[in-house]
């Protein structure tokens, strides 16, 4: 990104790239211009492979309230609506899609409230990690629109069974930080203000593994998911394995592991 974001925050450590959503005034709410922010630093991310976590949170008690209803994330009245509104759409779904795309793991950490939009986020992240007072619901059916919106009608049932999806996409009730624990939504509640030792200390995990091999692993996974057979599954496991065999850090990867030390990847 070229222009100084204003909606979101961006830090790096090491190799971990930490995005904080950055309007705590309005609880985060998303507007066009963060979403077209948000969607610039997603489209960069596979141009800069030395950062190789990425960790979303967001600034403030809430982690997204959900789209900004009173902003131009809604086309006005006249001829051509529906075609204008169908470009802020895609601004918004485009935003999920670039998420899933690229080739770092993003594990979100949730405070507050993470609905619409926000929920959407957080179901477009590879892991999930909630405060206590978390609570997420598909905010869309409560103003008329359609409980599916910025994927969460593909990504909900992946993460959670296709009766636990219809039941919040089709009521929009709230989910605490129990109960999407209990059905595998998040994967830990830790208190709000070690949020993000948590994700750091889980990003530090997945740092141990070899470059490649970690990207490797998110695409596979993506693929997976919707592989038609255990035998698609398995060749696109097989190809993965083959390659990275082949890579100079799978070499040092067992060097490392013989000899009892921490592996010095250089992505090659």
């Amino acid at each position: 990104m070229t222009d100084t974001p204003s909606t979101i925050a961006i830090e790096h450590r090491d190799q971990v790239g930490i995005l904080s959503l950055d309007r705590p005034a309005a609880l985060n709410a998303m507007n066009p211009a963060m979403a077209g922010e948000l969607s610039a630093y997603f489209a960069g991310l596979p141009q800069h492979p030395e950062t190789r976590v990425v960790i979303l949170r967001a600034n403030g008690r809430a982690f997204c309230a959900g789209a900004e209803l009173g902003s131009d994330a809604f086309a006005p009245a006249g001829p051509g609506r529906a075609q204008r509104q169908l470009v802020q759409q895609r601004l918004y779904s485009g935003l999920i899609r670039l998420m899933r795309a690229c080739p770092q793991p993003i594990i979100a950490l949730i405070q507050g409230a993470a609905c619409g939009a926000g929920f959407s986020l957080a179901l477009a992240a590879d892991v999930r990690i909630a405060g206590p007072r978390a609570r997420m619901n598909a905010a869309y059916l409560r103003v008329g629109l359609g409980g599916c919106d910025m994927g969460s009608g593909y990504l909900l049932p992946r993460l959670v069974g296709l009766s636990a999806a219809s039941e919040f996409l089709m009521t929009g009730r709230f989910i605490d930080a129990d109960r999407a624990k209990a059905i595998g939504l998040i994967s830990a509640i830790v208190d709000d203000e070690r949020l993000l030792d948590e994700g750091l200390a889980l990003a530090g995990d997945m740092l141990r593994a070899s470059p490649l091999g970690l990207r490797l692993t998110k695409e596979t996974l993506n693929a997976a998911i919707d592989a038609p057979s255990l035998d698609t599954a398995l060749t696109l496991e097989d190809r993965q394995q083959v390659m990275l065999l082949e890579t100079a850090d799978f070499t040092e990867a067992v060097a490392a592991f013989e000899g009892k030390r921490a592996p010095h990847y250089r992505d090659l």
